[in-house]
């Protein structure tokens, strides 16, 4: 059996076209991402530096997006992502002719960094519904699926590219395929891609269009339940992801190109978890397989990091905590999709990201600050304790080991209970 067949080739065609594209320039600003990094560490040597940068693209993108939403259901979904992206573009760019004259600032990324974050919260739920706009219901699922793998080969491919081309070109040359990937995505969204009109687009104010979308929320229980267990659930994985450059990196068996192949371990496990999610058959409770995979994922992943030493074991630690989270995406996407009404996606979906992201950058400042000023401050004091030394090692890198054991207990305690609130709620997939 072929993954598309034919006739759902051509019924697919355009979201193929825009999945494809957008993925590829999602692919060259996760490159960028991940060498601006290394840079930042390089000049810092601090996790909670690295963490303030990703922190200062979710802090806009969390204060904003439920006003966002309402902007997006009132404008042209293609126009709207047109001009979003060419902001991006430019933030970028400004990057490079900084870089390139020798004046970047670590206070220069913080600022452009949150301007991108800002046109991602605007372009982010005319993305969304844009791809439930040219893509039938009955592929909700598959497509789903799709946009997991293509997320998964993100993972992989953006670490390892990412830090060859670091590594032999510098920033410069990490940058400008960037650049024309962006160039490519424009193009063909431009040119190529017919986004329909939502004849049920709005044009009221953008506050009553906001609490809209808050009132939808408050009266679907089960929307809002899944949405604050997801943002406990970010909440440990944001922390997660500051902790482990510091975890990696000044490792003895670590450093750039073994934090390159750590990382992307977390995408191969996502393909594998997309494929098999692409050809599962329709589950009785979506609702307890979103539940049930995030308390496996959380309950070991940051256990194995945090006992051991070798860099294969982490390689397996990211392949166990990631390898279900498609399945979790795909369930909780069909959710979603199917119990808001395409007319309301835009401000829901935008709630939906205040509410659920929050907890991002209070993960990524947590994680950061825990690291750097409790963590390894503790270990540098007392990691000669034979206890200590044994369970996290020694020297710069054992206080992360520490935070990784706190995330664990953290993460498995978070999903038992807040998840206990899911197993009130009914869905029921029409």
């Amino acid at each position: 059996m072929k993954y598309i067949k034919k006739n759902e080739l051509y019924e697919l065609k355009d979201f193929l076209i825009l999945w494809s594209t957008q993925s590829i320039s999602q692919l060259g600003s996760s490159m960028t991402g991940f060498a601006l990094t290394l840079w930042l560490y390089e000049k810092t040597g601090s996790a909670l530096s690295t963490a303030v940068l990703t922190i200062c693209s979710y802090a806009p993108y969390v204060l904003m997006s439920i006003f966002a939403g309402a902007l997006t259901d009132r404008f042209d979904k293609k126009n709207t992502m047109l001009g979003c992206d060419v902001f991006a573009a430019v933030c970028t760019i400004i990057v490079f002719i900084l870089f390139r004259t020798n004046s970047l600032m670590v206070w220069h990324l913080y600022v452009l960094n949150a301007v991108s974050g800002l046109m991602n919260t605007v372009q982010q739920p005319a993305s969304e519904v844009a791809m439930t706009l040219i893509m039938p219901k009955k592929y909700y699922q598959k497509t789903s699926g799709l946009r997991s793998l293509s997320g998964s080969l993100i993972s992989i491919l953006n670490p390892l590219i990412a830090t060859a081309l670091y590594s032999f070109i510098g920033l410069n040359g990490v940058i400008a395929v960037d650049i024309s990937t962006f160039m490519v995505a424009f193009t063909v969204l431009l040119f190529f891609v017919k986004i329909p009109e939502n004849k049920s687009d709005k044009r009221e104010r953008v506050l009553v269009l906001a609490k809209e979308g808050l009132l939808f929320l408050r009266e679907n229980p089960l929307i809002m339940a899944l949405i604050l267990f997801m943002s406990g659930v970010n909440l440990v994985a944001s922390a997660f992801d500051a902790v482990l450059p510091g975890y990696v990196l000044p490792n003895p068996k670590g450093g750039s190109s073994v934090l390159g192949i750590v990382t992307s371990c977390s995408g191969i496990a996502m393909i594998v978890g997309s494929l098999v999610v692409s050809v599962l058959p329709k589950p009785k409770n979506r609702v307890k397989i979103i539940y049930f995979t995030m308390l496996f994922s959380l309950g070991t992943e940051n256990f194995l990091l945090a006992f051991s030493r070798e860099p294969l074991l982490w390689c397996i630690g990211q392949i166990i905590g990631w390898i279900l989270v498609p399945i979790m995406n795909a369930n909780l996407d069909v959710v979603l999709r199917t119990t808001i009404p395409v007319e309301l996606q835009g401000r829901v979906y935008a709630c939906r990201n205040t509410l659920q992201f929050f907890t991002i950058p209070i993960g990524l400042f947590i994680g950061g600050f825990m690291v750097d000023n409790v963590c390894e401050p503790f270990m540098k004091v007392y990691g000669d304790l034979s206890v200590l030394k044994a369970l996290f090692g020694s020297g710069k890198g054992s206080g992360a080991a520490l935070m990784m054991l706190i995330l664990g207990v953290s993460g498995s305690l978070i999903c038992i209970i807040t998840g206990k609130k899911l197993k009130k709620y009914q869905y029921n997939e029409q």
